[in-house]
């Protein structure tokens, strides 16, 4: 199956639609609206895990990778949503979590009840000779990344929270295990996989402590194994199907190790998902922080990423929101004054540029951050772990919450936005998290007399008429310009400029000097823009996005 050419939703359930009252997202919701989704012409939905889990971290935490949690339905539930999906022409991919698994798993249970069989599946370590712990490795959800292991004096690594083990992939039984879930899930029609943060899989076997002044991810990510290992996966699972297609999320990665990721000559995934151009708020690399975005450093890592990987044949997810992001249009656009125009921007930004495109769900109804009022009504582990940590670091309430504000993976789990009504459509009970601002933005009313939404339909069928958006080549134009993205693809004598502003204020803008007064045709633009030839200059409206086919 081409990649190239496919749009790719994201469904969070337990945040999408709530079919039985209970307050959570569930599968069946999820069938029910099955004819919107169709609406948009995606090609595939991605769905974050729905497995038997604890739910600690919101499902990321695995307690049996064969079975439907109860939460969101039944396995019938399941294969009843991807026949009908098929029957639309929509395909399935799951979120496959293998770095590591619940405590809760039975694997687990297991190793705690002294099976050296499953002890091995595990990092399993004594302290050291003075007491201290096996190493000085920090969780990515804060403190240290290992906890007692029972009452057996030893502990467990687990780079996430400590309800989540991480697995050894160097033991051939787990590698095993994992082929097998793959597999399952194949031969019930799944036809894409998207691997969570499968880059840090590669730990060494000896847990080395990190050197004074070195982040300790970087003693675990990206190391050279991951690609054996992704290798064998590929040969042992999806390889041996040419129409499934792979998405590796990638922690703290480079161009270089994503072009090997992503190369189809190495046989290892289709596209992989980075971040690092989703940090240009962070002040001094710090998420839990409030700054502007800096957006020559956005211009020139979008930048960096295309050229490197398409000189090296990798291949980009290219997405501006997922469920750990706040909204991109509360970062990058203004969700005051031009909501509708900055939404716009962005979505051409991304589906034009050389890569995969993802939406997530609601961003094709211009969703902002809720801005909750209190820290009681966010929900996510990670955001009340940080709300802690900056009161502790001396941040009054009101600043800590405002930083919150902006920075919580609540932002975008908050529920799907259906009608203007109380609970917004999304459930007849209790919400699990408050849906915010439904009365502006929703389903119902973004379908009768919206504009993102059929926007999205034009980008997403440009995509399937144009070959040169989904395979030429990409160069920037004017890359140190204040205020404008611009660039061109090139494919088969064709040359597609497309131009965007950042701000919300008018720009006169100069065109290429060697593109200038050539026949071109308006392929988008969010301002309705008629162009028969390019012109010498642009009066660029706020938040403008335009694209412009030279054939």
């Amino acid at each position: 199956m081409n990649f190239e050419d496919k749009v790719i939703y994201q469904i969070y359930p337990r945040s999408f639609y709530d079919s039985n009252g209970d307050g959570i997202g569930d599968l069946p919701g999820i069938i029910q609206k099955i004819p919107y989704l169709k609406q948009l012409h995606i090609d595939m939905i991605w769905f974050n895990p729905f497995f038997v889990s604890p739910q600690n971290d919101n499902g990321y935490d695995i307690a049996n990778y064969y079975a439907i949690d109860p939460l969101f339905g039944t396995m019938a539930d399941f294969e009843e949503l991807v026949k009908k999906l098929a029957d639309n022409n929509i395909d399935v991919m799951l979120d496959m979590v293998l770095n590591h698994c619940s405590t809760e798993h039975e694997w687990f249970k297991k190793a705690l009840a002294g099976e050296q069989h499953y002890q091995d599946f595990f990092y399993i370590r004594s302290p050291k000779a003075d007491g201290s712990l096996p190493n000085n490795w920090v969780s990515k959800f804060g403190g240290p990344a290992w906890a007692p292991f029972g009452k057996t004096g030893k502990y467990y690594l687990h780079l996430y929270d400590k309800t989540q083990a991480d697995l050894n992939w160097h033991n051939p039984a787990v590698r095993k295990e994992i082929f097998k879930i793959v597999n399952f899930w194949q031969n019930k029609g799944v036809k894409g996989f998207r691997f969570d943060v499968i880059n840090v899989i590669g730990k060494s076997e000896t847990l080395p402590d990190a050197p004074d002044n070195v982040n300790t991810k970087l003693m675990y990510t990206d190391q050279p194994i991951v690609h054996q290992y992704l290798q064998e996966l590929n040969q042992a699972t999806f390889g041996q199907n040419p129409n499934i297609i792979t998405v590796g999320e990638m922690s703290s990665t480079n161009v270089a190790n994503s072009v090997e990721y992503t190369n189809k000559k190495r046989r290892e995934l289709s596209m992989v998902f980075t971040f690092h151009h989703l940090k240009v708020d962070y002040k001094n690399g710090q998420k839990w922080t409030k700054v502007p975005f800096d957006f020559l450093k956005l211009k020139k890592l979008l930048n960096e990423w295309q050229l490197g990987m398409s000189s090296g044949g990798g291949w980009n997810a290219l997405f501006w929101n997922n469920h750990d992001q706040p909204w991109a249009l509360s970062r990058f656009g203004d969700p005051v004054h031009f909501r509708e125009k900055s939404a716009e921007m962005l979505a051409t930004v991304i589906h034009l540029l050389r890569g995969t495109p993802y939406i997530y769900q609601g961003e094709e109804l211009g969703m902002i951050n809720p801005n909750y009022q209190k820290i009681d009504d966010y929900v996510d582990i990670e955001t009340k772990n940080a709300y802690q940590e900056l009161l502790h670091q001396g941040l009054s309430s009101h600043d800590a919450l405002t930083i919150i504000q902006a920075k919580s993976r609540d932002n975008s789990r908050s529920p799907m936005h259906w009608d203007n009504s109380h609970n917004a459509g999304f459930t007849t009970g209790t919400p699990w998290l408050k849906p915010k601002n439904q009365d502006k933005i929703n389903v119902t009313d973004e379908l009768n007399h919206g504009e993102i939404f059929s926007y999205y339909q034009k980008l997403i069928h440009l995509r399937k008429e144009y070959p040169i958006i989904a395979y030429g080549n990409y160069q920037p134009i004017d890359l140190n310009h204040p205020q404008i993205y611009a660039y061109y693809r090139t494919y088969k004598g064709q040359i597609l400029i497309v131009i965007n502003n950042f701000y919300g204020n008018e720009l006169l803008y100069q065109l290429p000097n060697s593109y200038q007064n050539q026949q071109a045709k308006v392929l988008i633009s969010n301002y309705d823009r008629k162009l028969t030839q390019i012109p010498n200059h642009l009066t660029l409206k706020p938040y403008e996005a335009i694209a412009l086919l030279i054939e």
